[in-house]
Parts: C-alpha cells; sequence; structure tokens
C-alpha cells in the first residue's frame, strides 16, 4: 500500500505538512518537484459543494417533522 503526504524540503530539512501515518517502519519515496510545481500544489484549493453552516441566518428552516417517516412507506413498516 502507498501512502502520499505533503512536505517541503528546504536546507536539508524535510517538513511535513500533513501527518504520516502511525508505521513503525517503513520505506519510503522522495520526489522532488520543481518550484512552479510545488507553488501551485501548496496553495489551498477552493472547497466545492455546500459548507456546513454556509445556509444559516438565509431564511431557509427545516421543518419540524423532517425526520418523520414518510406515509408512502407505512406499508412496509
Amino acid at each position: 500500500m502507498y501512502t502520499a503526504i505533503k512536505g517541503v524540503y528546504e536546507n536539508g530539512v524535510l517538513t511535513f505538512i500533513e501527518t504520516p501515518p502511525s508505521i513503525k517502519k517503513s520505506q519510503v519515496v522522495v520526489l522532488f518537484m520543481d518550484e512552479s510545481q510545488q507553488d501551485q500544489s501548496m496553495e489551498e484549493q477552493p472547497q466545492k459543494g455546500v459548507v456546513l453552516g454556509s445556509l444559516a441566518n438565509r431564511g431557509y428552516n427545516i421543518p419540524d417533522n423532517f425526520n418523520d417517516p414518510l406515509e408512502d412507506f407505512n406499508d412496509y413498516m
């Protein structure tokens, strides 16, 4: 199994940006990318989809009976 994590190598020191998995011993492969690729990959990517809480206080309400069983499924219960 391969696991990839991000890090930065600078002046002979490798600093992990992400936490490596808890493995007692493992072989590793280090891939050095040129700076143009590194700058693009280190930038945070914008989140896609709906962010939790993003619709709060915007007039959207969940009805009180949202989690109630649907009448259409009464025959199956």
